[in-house]
């Protein structure tokens, strides 16, 4: 068989999101894919915990958004969601955010309701603000959709596109999604409605792009959506079409190696634990980016990181939760599909977890309960419960109330711990009362899950007046120990690198697996000269790439999400096809047409408003005309 008709081979290493979405387009694309995943279950983050007794929960992700992403990676696969068998159910309200005051805010893709909402706390030039600031957020959206999410950035050449540069001022990645809402939102409490949305993307509000808003503007237009049977049932649907398409799925199947050529140039397979090899003419990593540039192209097990990878473990991460899955006993009134809990501290909260990597006492959470939209997900009469609480990443050396000697006496609003001595430590004042995770040497995580959930509970119970201790008849815990054992994750972010200017588009490890460089890497250390220096270089290095190998996720362009690791899934297999010169199979494909009837012709007016301000010049220079004349005739 020629070299030509030969069936191209893929490997992808992890069945995440991304893995799982580009090993379905290279099987469309006619290749023969494996998929090697070190769990007993497909998608990652996005797979389900189920109980004997009959509740299940969302293991990460509990809300689809950007649904148009979904349909177009189903549809360029030839068939559909609802062909697949998946039904997604729309959640109304959005939201409901509970505030430490007593108030709580109804969000909802029904302006009516809006309105009324807004216009109590902003007055009724205050929904005229909330239409101005949806129409910025409308522009972040379709502008990234176009420009960025469905463009690759290679290199730092490709923030030079016209196309790109014209609109960059336009998303306000430069300020933070805090102060764009300021400039529509004028009371603190709507300022907190639309901006805790940055905690998606694993950042702060007050350090997150202003361009990050079209996720709350999604919500708001397209709505909040959930596939019935979980969220893993739309990876089960990738899963089953890939399988369809020739994809073989190996579960329990860790890999300990990126095998390179000789030169370290191509991959050209990976190994296997255990000591088996397989090859394949391209590799696709979907698992953890930085793990895997630490780890699985580490040139022995017990070598160092390369520069490069030392680099990115430097960058700096998104946060990490501690997440509770609780089964309860009867079903609760009150709350909502989804849920969000505000803290009273809002900025030193997250101050908390982004600057001291540690928990708030009095957290901002998120609650979701799958049972208000899909009665499936506990038995008759109960209800499941997953609660989200964004944490500090795990850090490699001491926290920063350590550095400070800041020790255990008595909590703070903000998470430190002051006086007593340096033997002591939170779990002083928040004795832990659940088995499983040890502590590590610089962050008590025990005692930190403790506290996380008396909080919970009593915040929950003091708003909304149910308690729900009683209930629990069945609890897990992530945290972000287990976060990083369970899936790789570095630091345990369970958003992969943060999403700050200097860590998106070019800048972003690129979906080509980069080759390191001697003389670039670790010059200027891991941070923006560091990683402006990495970029520069290598639009002069022609073998800058390793051949043959890719990375799709999180931590890799376009960013973390699942709707954005679909993309990323696309970004990858196109390139795959591209450097292979396989023809695209998806590409050309076009939206329905709309508009056939003379009545759907377009005739543009002028711009809003220029017709009445060309009119009024008019009217000017005819009024300056005439006074002119009657200057000249009767003078």
């Amino acid at each position: 068989m020629s070299e030509k008709t030969r069936q191209k081979t893929a490997i992808v290493i992890g069945a995440g999101v991304g893995g799982v979405s580009t090993a379905a387009r290279l099987a469309h694309a006619g290749f023969h894919v494996t998929v090697l995943e070190k769990n007993s279950f497909t998608g990652g983050r996005c797979s389900l915990i189920k109980t004997d007794s009959g509740y299940r929960f969302d293991q990460g992700p509990s809300l689809l958004l950007l649904p148009r992403l979904f349909h177009q990676t189903f549809e360029e696969l030839g068939t559909t969601l609802e062909k697949e068998g998946v039904e997604l159910r729309k959640c109304e309200p959005n939201y409901r955010i509970w505030f430490g005051d007593g108030v709580d805010f109804e969000m909802s893709t029904d302006l009516t309701r809006m309105k009324t909402e807004i216009e109590k706390w902003e007055g009724k030039d205050g929904y005229e603000r909330y239409l101005g600031w949806l129409q910025e957020s409308h522009r972040h959206y379709e502008l990234s959709v176009e420009h960025v999410l469905l463009k690759n950035f290679t290199s730092l050449a490709d923030m030079l596109r016209p196309s790109f540069l014209m609109h960059l001022f336009t998303l306000h990645p430069f300020e933070s999604i805090w102060t764009r809402a300021g400039k529509y939102f004028w009371t603190e409490r709507m300022k907190r409605v639309f901006t805790f949305g940055s905690m998606y993307m694993g950042m702060s509000p007050f350090d997150a792009p202003g361009t990050y808003s079209l996720l709350q503007y999604t919500e708001l237009t397209e709505g909040i959506w959930y596939p019935v049977g979980g969220f893993h049932r739309v990876i089960q649907a990738l899963v089953d079409i890939g399988e369809r398409k020739g994809v073989e799925y190996k579960l329990n199947s860790a890999v300990s190696k990126i095998v390179l050529d000789d030169k370290g140039s191509r991959a050209v397979g990976v190994e296997i634990e255990g000591g088996d090899v397989m090859r394949a003419d391209v590799v696709i990593n979907n698992s953890d980016l930085v793990y895997a540039y630490t780890s699985l192209l580490a040139t022995s097990p017990s070598a160092s990181p390369t520069p490069y990878a030392e680099s990115l473990a430097k960058r700096p991460a998104s946060c990490s939760s501690i997440s509770f899955y609780w089964g309860l006993s009867q079903k609760v009134p009150g709350l909502e599909a989804h849920n969000i809990f505000l803290a009273d501290e809002y900025k030193k909260s997250f101050d908390a977890i982004f600057k001291k990597h540690l928990i708030p006492d009095a957290p901002s959470f998120y609650v979701n309960v799958p049972t208000r939209v899909d009665a499936s997900a506990a038995p008759e009469g109960k209800d499941s419960v997953v609660v989200l609480v964004p944490v500090g990443h795990l850090l490699d050396g001491p926290s920063a109330a350590e550095k400070e000697g800041v020790v255990a006496d008595g909590p703070t609003t903000d998470g430190e711990l002051k006086g007593g001595t340096t033997s002591e430590t939170i779990k002083s004042v928040s004795p832990y009362k659940q088995t499983g995770i040890q502590p590590s040497n610089v962050q008590d995580w025990p005692a930190m899950i403790a506290l996380a959930r008396q909080t919970i509970i009593s915040t929950i119970q003091t708003r909304t007046g149910v308690d729900l201790g009683p209930l629990i008849v069945h609890e897990e815990t992530n945290d972000p120990i287990t976060w990083k054992q369970k899936f790789n994750l570095d630091k345990g972010a369970i958003l992969g690198l943060s999403h700050s200017f200097f860590n998106v588009l070019s800048f972003r490890p690129s979906t080509r697996a980069r080759k390191g460089s001697p003389f670039l890497d670790g010059r200027f250390g891991g941070g923006v000269p560091g990683r402006l220096s990495e970029l520069v270089g290598d639009l002069g290095r022609w073998d800058r790439d390793i051949k043959g190998l890719y990375m799709v996720g999180a931590s890799a362009h376009p960013g973390t999400g699942v709707p954005i690791c679909l993309t990323g899934g696309k970004l990858v297999a196109e390139q795959v096809l591209q450097d292979l010169r396989v023809q695209v199979p998806w590409e050309g494909k076009k939206e329905r047409v709309r508009r056939i009837g003379k009545l759907d012709r377009e005739e543009r007016p002028m711009p809003l408003g220029l017709d009445s301000e060309f009119m009024s010049i008019v009217a000017v220079i005819v009024w300056a005309v005439a006074i002119y004349i009657c200057a000249v005739i009767y003078i």
